[in-house]
């Protein structure tokens, strides 16, 4: 039986750590970062195969300078592209390039790049060249270090690779380096997630490092109303109307996802492009419904999503999950309500009973009813946070206990709306996470219902939209004309439509201290770190913790 090929590259990540191997190599998670972007930039000519290819050894006789070549061996395991081989008569030289300035350090190049050289010289000498040395090209110093091909390094590298062929058949990755220096520069650390991993499973004391910025890079693009397309121009998105007039251009580098409400459109080449980019679009009918959406590729992580099927079929894994959820959204319903009613102390002392017995509930039947009990004291209370200004509907019509298909008042239809939204951002999120957002713990799956974006989305629910909706009230964001009553039901218009998914914006991006973590990040944010820390659960056994605002 043949051996599985490990890829240099990834014996120089498995060098480095192995975890970032295993989130590679094994779970084919990957990430950009402007180190790889540099190293990506470095590498842009040595990419580039010569014309002519590295001939067989005993053939070879003048020198020559080869770019891309591809080997493998199956005795040794190993499979690489190298950079560049000087060929001269039957001797070669691997010249790895590297991005950045060359260490100042005794061995002239820490210890992952010099195990990657020596098994690319491995692989020459498997093809019948000598290889007594190999070459790393430091770009940011424009200098050449010279790594000896010797016994050690040799032996070395083997134990490596029998490390890494090891690991690589593990469904589970290693746990993260503590508090390693390391981190801070990985392109995965948004993935890894090491000192949060670390803190949950009680394995890393100290202060949980934010390794990622407060708040995502890319934001959504939304286009709402009728007759509107998404084309591609260039590195562009642009929206344009009926008579091609651009309204909107966007760059699909600081896109996170299309979102199309109404009866919009969007280009072939656009949605290809938009493909490419794992940026996914989602369609939403006029009225705010969630139709569906396409995507890529999915995120390669079989590993992952077999975890999560394994999970959903264990009643036992399934209950704690669904308990954390719903025991989150009570927490923060009560908060909400703690904050901003001064009057509700019965609703508050029955909802806290609500959170203890569904931390304990024995089952989703009984979780069922405690959450139903919880709703219907938390929507009770609700009217005592509507301070409306400059708001004419009547009070006793502006919410009328939470009704919906239909909505049947102004606060329910703003609720609506705003529930179908954070599906949208939830279900992107767990794309994103490489788990399978119609696979659920509390909600049952169902054809076509995001059961997991539910589950997750219960502790957010109140924190995001019911906070939006409570302040556009507030403080006169909605006006009577943003309503449209007909037939018994109350729906939004488009210009109510887009005040309130301005102001989940802004929730969405409102920095807020993680009561874990300790540290300060935007909503839109800890959803993606919450997604991130469920898939760490199925996967790896991370307690997962639900997000509740003190």
């Amino acid at each position: 039986m043949s051996k599985v090929l490990i890829p240099v590259r990834m014996l120089n990540e498995y060098t480095y750590c192995p975890r970032l191997f295993h989130l590679e190599h094994v779970q084919s998670e990957w990430a950009d970062n402007a180190d790889t972007a540099e190293g990506s930039f470095v590498h842009r000519r040595v990419d580039r195969p010569s014309r002519e290819g590295l001939p067989e050894a005993e053939a070879a006789e003048a020198p020559r300078r080869v770019r891309s070549v591809q080997l493998a061996d199956e005795e040794l395991g190993l499979t690489g592209k190298l950079d560049l081989v000087e060929a001269d008569g039957g001797a070669a030289v691997p010249v790895d390039y590297k991005r950045g300035a060359a260490p100042d350090i005794p061995e002239g190049a820490y210890e992952p790049e010099r195990v990657q050289i020596c098994a690319q010289a491995l692989l020459l000498r498997a093809h019948g060249w000598r290889c007594e040395r190999g070459v790393l090209y430091f770009s940011g110093s424009r200098t050449r270090v010279d790594v000896p091909i010797t016994e050690d390094l040799v032996s070395r590298t083997l134990a490596l690779l029998e490390g890494a062929r090891e690991l690589a058949g593990r469904d589970a990755p290693p746990p993260p380096l503590p508090q390693s220096p390391k981190c801070p520069r990985c392109s995965l650390v948004g993935i890894c997630l090491p000192d949060e991993v670390g803190k949950l499973s009680g394995a890393a004391e100290g202060r949980v490092r934010r390794l990622v910025p407060p708040r995502l890079e890319k934001l959504p693009l939304v286009v709402q109303g009728h007759g509107l397309t998404v084309r591609l121009s260039g590195g562009e998105l642009r929206v344009t109307n009926r008579k091609r007039e651009v309204l909107e251009s966007v760059r699909l580098m600081d896109i996170s996802d299309v979102v199309l409400m109404g009866r919009n459109q969007v280009t072939t080449p656009a949605l290809t492009r938009l493909m490419e980019c794992a940026i996914p679009v989602s369609w939403f009918s006029y009225g705010g419904w969630f139709q569906g959406m396409a995507h890529g590729m999915p995120n390669g992580n079989a590993l992952l999503r077999r975890a999560q099927f394994r999970a959903a079929d264990d009643p036992e894994r399934a209950l704690a999950l669904a308990r954390s959820f719903i025991a989150g959204k009570i927490a923060n319903q009560r908060t909400l309500i703690r904050r901003n009613h001064s009057a509700a102390t019965e609703v508050l002392r029955e909802m806290k009973r609500c959170r203890d017995e569904a931390r304990g509930a024995g089952s989703i039947a009984t979780l069922l009813g405690i959450e139903g009990a919880a709703a219907r004291a938390y929507f009770s209370a609700l009217p005592g946070l509507l301070k409306p200004k400059e708001f004419q509907w009547p009070a006793e019509d502006l919410f009328s206990g939470r009704n919906r298909r239909p909505p049947r008042d102004p606060v329910n239809a703003l609720l609506s709306f705003g529930y179908a939204v954070l599906t949208r951002e939830v279900t992107h999120a767990l794309f994103r996470a490489g788990l399978d957002p119609f696979v659920g713990y509390l909600h049952q799956p169902r054809s076509g219902r995001p059961a997991l974006a539910l589950d997750l989305m219960e502790e957010f629910r109140p924190l995001v939209v019911d906070s939006a909706v409570l302040l556009g009230i507030n403080t006169g964001v909605f006006r009577e004309d943003d309503f449209i009553v007909a037939a018994g039901s109350v729906a939004l218009t488009k210009r109510g439509r887009k005040a309130l998914l301005e102001g989940l914006a802004r929730r969405l991006d409102e920095l807020v201290t993680h009561p874990v973590f300790r540290y300060r990040v935007s909503y839109r944010r800890i959803i993606d770190v919450q997604a991130r820390l469920l898939g760490r659960h199925v996967l790896e056994g991370t307690p997962y913790v639900a997000f509740c605002t003190r």
